[in-house]
């Protein structure tokens, strides 16, 4: 293969990443916007010794589930690579995903559809965008695909609650009409880095987060006021500042520029405290969902002990702790301990607790102290739960483990690991689209020990 050169091919695959997969003589091909099935023509950018990759240039016979949206600018930014898949074999594809990956491992269970939703569009309740300059002014938008700085300028993102989007135009515009400068890589000069927002699905309520380069924003004081002048719903203001050198989205160190530290929100009844670094998922309606699900899997009980590991906020073990005897948390973030603690404070549970620790270590302290839990929920981040972790969850031999994954991969690497050492899946294991338009699935298992 050669760069330029211009192959026909048919997409055997979507991977899970969202990349279609095609060969030409035997050599794989890697694209965007190409569906199972599809013969298309492509030109390749880049090559190596296992695959190349390659931008669509025409279809030459489309999947009779293709669509056109007609948003190259969203192509083009990676914010909703199956946009072009009608919506029910995006369901489709996702669950087939899902199979192969737990195939790949070995693993012989049945996946269930994937649910999905009934708006399967403009649902993130938060978002993080980049600015840049752009004939004199700021623009807002997302990073072009293959490219380390190039802001494509969108003002309908697709997949955010359309107030945030009209919000993040509106802070742009204030930032704007004072000369805020975007922090650039290639010079290390500018303020701004992101505006990042949030929004409360049942509350209404709106927090902008000014992430900067710099400790302080030229007038902020001045910036803070006419956002909050202009803003529907606002309730906070704070800055973030964030040095490009922490190669992070955001930091930990916030200051309040404008009315309070946190928003509210609702999630199964239970009132939450979300700040600028809350854990939080970003699709409140298929949420609830996931964790009403969550819990029935689990099949609770008023005699129930559970144990909430990766706790965040409290989500998940706030939302149960009505079903059960008692709930324990833990979480490595002492910040976001202080808000679970203030959640539990909010909505007066008295039947949880949660503790700032390494949860594998404190599992461990837990099964020397005695405690024989019945049930634990696990919802890790991406890579997934340690070895550490795993073996804790054996000695402890709950009657029911609950795990929830936005990876699947990952997932799957665990469960082998649990089928290995004396547990088994109970019932199905549960897609469920948590993220619509996207390369993205939230899966839920259950393992039970080896009777």
């Amino acid at each position: 293969m050669k760069l330029g050169e211009v192959v026909t091919v048919t997409i055997e695959e979507v991977a899970y990443h969202g990349q279609a997969i095609g060969t030409y003589k035997g050599y794989p091909i890697h694209m965007d916007n190409a569906f199972e099935h599809e013969t298309v023509r492509c030109e390749i950018t880049q090559v190596n010794r296992k695959f190349s990759r390659a931008k669509l240039v025409e279809i030459v016979e489309a999947s009779a589930d293709r669509i056109d949206m007609n948003r190259p600018d969203l192509m083009e930014t990676g914010i909703a690579p199956y946009l072009n898949l009608a919506y029910p074999a995006q369901l489709k594809l996702k669950q087939k995903q899902v199979a192969r990956i737990f195939e790949n491992e070995s693993i012989q269970t049945n996946v269930a559809p994937t649910i999905g939703m009934d708006n399967p569009s403009h649902y993130r309740n938060k978002t993080v965008v980049p600015m840049a300059y752009e004939n004199g002014h700021l623009v807002t938008g997302f990073i072009k695909r293959q490219t380390a700085n190039t802001v494509v300028p969108l003002d309908d993102y697709f997949v955010n609650d359309p107030v945030i989007d009209r919000v993040i135009g509106q802070v742009r515009d204030v930032l704007d009409a004072h000369q805020v400068t975007p922090f650039s890589d290639e010079t290390g000069l500018g303020e701004m880095r992101y505006i990042m927002v949030r929004r409360g699905y049942y509350s209404g309520e709106v927090m902008v987060v000014l992430v900067t380069q710099t400790a302080e924003l030229k007038d902020e004081d001045a910036i803070a006021e006419e956002i909050a002048a202009v803003v529907p719903g606002i309730k906070s203001v704070m800055l973030n500042y964030n040095p490009r050198n922490l190669h992070l989205m955001m930091s930990g160190d916030n200051r309040l520029l404008w009315g309070a530290d946190a928003i509210h929100d609702t999630l199964l009844g239970i009132e939450f405290v979300i700040g600028p670094n809350s854990f939080y998922q970003v699709n409140p309606q298929t949420t609830e969902v996931l964790y009403a699900m969550a819990a029935k899997k689990g099949e609770l009980t008023e005699q129930d002990t559970v144990i909430d590991a990766y706790s965040g906020i409290g989500t998940i073990g706030l939302t149960v702790a009505n079903q059960v005897k008692q709930v324990l948390g833990v979480e490595v973030i002492a910040r976001a301990v202080e808000d679970a603690q203030r959640n539990v404070e909010r909505n007066q549970i008295e039947n949880t607790s949660f503790v700032t620790a390494d949860a594998p270590e404190q599992m461990q302290k837990w099964q020397a102290e005695g405690l024989e839990p019945n049930v634990i929920f696990v919802d890790p981040p991406r890579p997934g739960l340690t070895p550490e972790l795993l073996d804790a969850v054996i000695n402890m031999q709950p009657e029911r483990f609950v795990y929830i994954s936005c990876n699947p991969k990952t997932m799957a690497r665990d469960i082998r690991y649990l089928l290995d050492r004396g547990f088994e899946l109970s019932g199905d294991v549960q897609p469920l689209d948590q993220f619509p338009q996207t390369a993205h699935v939230e899966t839920v298992a259950v393992l039970v020990p080896t009777k």
